[in-house]
C-alpha cells in the first residue's frame, strides 16, 4: 500500500520530532502493509520548509531507514496549502507534487470549501498539474457532496484520512460519508499521520476494512492500490463505476 500523506520527515514542521520518531513512524507503516509512504510536510507560511531542502532530507531518512532494516520508501511530496499554491511557480509545484510526478496533495483554506478551490484547480491543470483535495472531512459545507462530484468531474482526486473512515460505523446508512463512499467519491486514504508518539497512527488498514463493508472489493482495491501507484506514476486513474 501508498500512504500518500504523511509528516514523516523530522524536525521539519509539525510532523516527526526527530528522526528517532521518523523511524518509528516507518516501522509503523511497515508493520501495515504500507511500503510507500509520501512526505508531505506542510507547505504554508507557518512552516519554514524550503523546496530545495527537500530531496536531501528526503535521502537522508531514507538512507537511515535502509541502514536499520526498514522495508519502506520515502517518496517526496508536500501538502500545499490553497494560499501557498497560488503563489508557487510550475516548477516550485511539481517538486512538491507526489513523487514529483505532477500530482499536488492540496490542503483547503480553513473553513467549508468554497468556489475559490475549483478555480484553482483550473490554474493547475493550466500549469499541467493535477490535484488531489487532502482530508474533506475538515472543510465540509452543506453542499459538500455537490462540490466533492464537481471536483471530482475536474479530474481531482478526493483523499480522506484514514482515522476518521476507520471510525464510521458502516450501518449507519444516514452518516454522510457513508453515502459518498458509496457514490465513489473515496478517491485515496491518507494516514495525516505526525508521529509515532500519538496522534492519528501510520496504519491504513482499518479504514480499508470499513470500506470494504461498504463498497464492492473491486472499488476498495482500486482506492487501496491502483489510484495511489497510478498516482506515483504520473498517470490519471479513472476511478470504477460505483
Amino acid at each position: 500500500m501508498i500512504d500518500v500523506h504523511c509528516h514523516i520527515l523530522p524536525s521539519l514542521d509539525d510532523g516527526a520530532l526527530d528522526l528517532r520518531d521518523s523511524v518509528a513512524m516507518a516501522r509503523q507503516a511497515d508493520g501495515d502493509g504500507i511500503t510507500v509512504v509520501c512526505a508531505t510536510p506542510h507547505i504554508r507560511h507557518d512552516h519554514d520548509v524550503r523546496l530545495d531542502e527537500l530531496p536531501v532530507r528526503v535521502a537522508e531518512l531514507q538512507a537511515e531507514l535502509d541502514r536499520q532494516g526498514v522495508g519502506v520508501r520515502i517518496a517526496q511530496g508536500g501538502e500545499v496549502a490553497q494560499s501557498a499554491a497560488r503563489r508557487l511557480g510550475p516548477d516550485e509545484l511539481y517538486e512538491v507534487s507526489l513523487d514529483r510526478r505532477g500530482w499536488v496533495l492540496l490542503e483547503p483554506d480553513p473553513g467549508p470549501l468554497a468556489d475559490e478551490l475549483p478555480q484553482l484547480v483550473e490554474r493547475l491543470a493550466g500549469l499541467g498539474l493535477r490535484t488531489i483535495i487532502a482530508h474533506p472531512e475538515r472543510h465540509a459545507p452543506a453542499d459538500l457532496e455537490r462540490r466533492l462530484e464537481a471536483l471530482a468531474e475536474m479530474g481531482c482526486m478526493i483523499q480522506w484520512t484514514g482515522e476518521f473512515i476507520a471510525a464510521l460505523d458502516p450501518d449507519d446508512a444516514q452518516a454522510p460519508i457513508v453515502r459518498l463512499a458509496r457514490r465513489g467519491l473515496v478517491h485515496l486514504i491518507g494516514s495525516d499521520a505526525h508521529s509515532s508518539h500519538g496522534g492519528r497512527p501510520l496504519r491504513l488498514t482499518p479504514a480499508l476494512t470499513v470500506l470494504g463493508e461498504l463498497c464492492p472489493a473491486e472499488q476498495v482495491r482500486w482506492i487501496a492500490h491502483t489510484a495511489p501507484e497510478a498516482i506515483l506514476r504520473g498517470e490519471f486513474p479513472a476511478p470504477p463505476l460505483p
